[in-house]
């Protein structure tokens, strides 16, 4: 049984002979960066780098649900990277905003 499932993983349209398993199984890496990333300074996050991941990781979410065949591993890091783009976004967006509210009260 476990043979007959790993020769239908090796025989996938998107399995590991093809580069549709390889290019998502790398984009792991980008996620796996931005989580390492959460012990990062919120200050020293960039706007348009966790734009461009959350963005990304959308947009190929839903592309990679409706081409043939389906990509799960594509869906997967996609996933991953739309929720850790917009966690960093989270942080970075309230340590800005709660630094202006504490100038602003400072300057009152």
């Amino acid at each position: 049984m476990a043979t007959s499932k790993l020769q239908a993983l090796w025989n996938h349209p998107a399995g590991p002979k093809t580069i549709h398993f390889w290019a998502p199984t790398f984009k792991w890496g980008i996620s796996i960066a931005n989580i390492a990333d959460f012990s990062k300074p919120p200050e020293k996050l960039s706007y348009p780098q966790q734009i461009a991941v959350s963005a990304t990781g959308i947009i190929w979410s839903r592309y990679s649900t409706v081409i043939t065949p389906k990509n799960w591993n594509l869906f997967s890091v996609n996933v991953a990277m739309a929720c850790t783009g917009l966690y960093q976004l989270s942080r970075k967006l309230q340590h800005d905003y709660s630094k202006e509210e504490q100038t602003e009260a400072l300057k009152e």
